[in-house]
């Protein structure tokens, strides 16, 4: 291994001879290169290897080459880079190629490695990564995108794109990500010799034996790759994602008319495929941009398209009558809404239409749970005061056992002030199962707190307590109990903490909240702080450190404390904490003992 080492550090003497000899470097700085190399070099030559080691070393060595660059520009000094960075760029690529060999599971260090050649222009090295990476991970599609990519946009090789391409298509003849992508490359293949055809026209020059295949040309290659996979992938989206991709080249009119009839025909009666019908009348017959155009033309003009996309939606709605159908008309309607216009009438006529088609969805009582809370907001914001309340009320008829749902027409009533607000609140909690309704009862005793006496904000928190599980009555108490010190004071909390211990569960901060209301108080009483850690302890001693040590440092910092005691809590400690939780008290322990703490 020493003479390996021996031999590999040699190695190194010819370049770093020339960073010196050119003043890249300075003889001290090449020592202190030598010997980091030297410390990286032992430890990846270990039987036991790490590939920590190897990422370190790597990243050495480029911090290496980024630091000679910098000086070479410093300096403006631009030679003997065979002698110096490619000597460096072997070096990295041998380290990469013996992680990735020792460690072939590790997508990152590959694709970091695919990061530098591409970083440093290795094309030929590059070649070889993708080549090895894909035989050992020939599951990823995304890898064999990535390298078709890259033969496609820096090699300038369609044919070696298509290559690849159909290799992944063996190992995922149903991808469609995959398909998607050759459908583009061959696309742009198709555009590039069409700029070249058009380049050679009209200089005039002759093509000689370079001969323009007219099939390619027209995407006749993208065409097949449509058909081939709509045959085996089912579903409107990949329709559509290779219609959004031919749309983008100006030559796919014929092949956008064959996608888009096949998509009508296959799937007439998904939402998607009416959503794409209804939201291509925007961008058909849009107005040409000239001088003469006023803003009231194109006012009219966005309108006239609009109308057009809801005429489709409606046609929709009821060729395909479904929760999903509507909310695709929704989304329309409420981006329309969303969109900046400085038309008042257009903003109006927005809103008229989405509330319109909120109440159709509804009447047709196929309207989402969801959808509801988005037309409250929306009738609030446009002070539709009575509507809003109207629909809350026939949204809790829809959806009688959705806490979310009376939450939102509780919240509407709050908002408005109005008189029925603990009506509701009476018929919530019958209609709705005790597992889940807290919200429901914060949201009361939230609204009681500012309206109701305290008598009734007291009974209502007496309530809460009974009608929710024992998990969502942990909240219910610490509320209680901090409404009680805000509204009764100290001689209040102390009754109500001592009449809730009766009843588990506890949170920690149940305890804590009533340890921080005593030392609040002028007469803190360390007899009282105990009573609760003790408390706390009983809960929460086997599982939370932090607790012992809070105990320890009152006994410490209080007047009434007693420093004799510490002894005897980290004994009990001990005993009772669980796990790692032990080592923990004990450093933290350690620490307080020696007032780093």
């Amino acid at each position: 291994m020493a003479e390996r080492i021996e031999q590999r550090l040699e190695d190194r003497v010819p370049e770093l001879e020339q960073l010196e000899r050119v003043g890249l470097f300075t003889r001290k700085e090449v020592r202190a290169v030598l010997r980091k190399a030297s410390a990286l070099e032992y430890k990846i030559q270990r039987r036991a290897l790490r590939k920590e080691d190897f990422i370190n070393y790597i990243q050495y060595e480029i911090n290496l080459l980024e630091l000679i660059k910098k000086r070479r520009a410093r300096i403006g000094y631009s030679f003997k880079k065979d002698e110096i960075e490619n000597s460096i760029l072997h070096r990295v690529h041998g380290l990469f190629n013996r992680a990735t060999g020792k460690w072939k599971d590790d997508l990152q260090l590959w694709l970091s490695h695919v990061a530098f050649c591409k970083q440093w222009n290795a094309k030929h090295q590059l070649s070889k990564v993708f080549s090895t990476m894909l035989a050992i991970h020939p599951n990823k599609p995304a890898l064999w995108i990535m390298a078709a990519k890259w033969e496609m946009e820096t090699q300038l090789s369609s044919e070696s794109a298509r290559h690849l391409f159909l290799r992944a298509l063996r190992f995922h003849p149903e991808c469609p990500k995959l398909y998607q992508e050759y459908f583009r490359m061959e696309l742009m293949n198709a555009e590039k010799q069409r700029k070249e055809k058009k380049v050679f026209e009209r200089a005039k020059m002759d093509l000689g034996e370079l001969s323009y295949s007219e099939e390619i040309l027209n995407g006749e290659m993208a065409r097949i790759i449509y058909r081939d996979a709509a045959q085996k992938i089912k579903g409107v989206e990949f329709h559509l994602a290779v219609l959004s991709i031919a749309k983008l080249f100006d030559f796919t009119q014929d092949l956008q008319k064959e996608i888009l009839e096949s998509l009508q025909t296959k799937y007439a009666d998904d939402p998607l495929t009416w959503d794409y019908m209804a939201r291509r009348e925007l961008e058909l017959g849009s107005l040409q941009s000239t001088e003469h155009t006023t803003k009231r033309m194109k006012v009219s003009e966005m309108t006239q398209r609009e109308e057009r996309s809801c005429a489709v939606f409606e046609e929709a709605v009821r060729a395909v009558p479904t929760e999903d159908m509507w909310k695709c008309y929704i989304a329309f309607c409420l981006e329309r809404y969303n969109r900046k216009t400085n038309s008042e009438e257009l903003k109006q006529k927005r809103l008229q239409r989405t509330l319109s088609v909120f109440n159709k969805a509804h009447e047709s009582s196929l309207l989402p749970e969801a959808l509801y809370k988005q037309w409250l907001q929306l009738l609030l914001e446009s002070s539709l005061f009575e509507k809003a309340t109207e629909v809350a009320e026939a949204a809790t008829r829809c959806f009688k056992l959705s806490v979310e749902v009376w939450q939102m027409r509780l919240q509407v009533l709050i908002q408005l002030k109005s008189d029925n607000v603990n009506q509701c609140f009476e018929e919530a909690v019958k209609h709705v199962k005790s597992k889940g309704t807290l919200p429901l009862w914060i949201l009361w005793v939230e609204w009681s707190e500012g309206t109701n006496s305290k008598e009734d904000t007291e009974v209502l928190f007496q309530r809460a307590l009974h009608a929710t599980t024992p998990a969502e009555s942990v909240t219910v108490k610490e509320r209680y109990l901090d409404w009680s010190y805000r509204s009764g004071g100290y001689k209040k909390v102390k009754r109500v903490f001592t009449s809730l211990c009766e009843n588990r569960p506890f949170s920690l901060d149940f305890f804590r909240k009533m340890i921080q209301i005593e030392k609040e108080q002028e007469s803190c009483k360390m007899l009282h702080l105990r009573e609760y850690y003790e408390r706390a302890l009983r809960e929460f001693g086997s599982t939370d450190s932090d607790i012992w040590l809070d105990y320890v440092k009152e006994e410490l910092s209080h007047p009434q404390g007693k420093p004799e005691n510490c002894g005897s809590i980290h004994w009990r400690a001990m005993k009772m904490l669980q796990g790692d939780l032990v080592e923990d008290f004990v450093s933290k322990y350690t620490l307080l003992q020696t007032g780093h703490l």
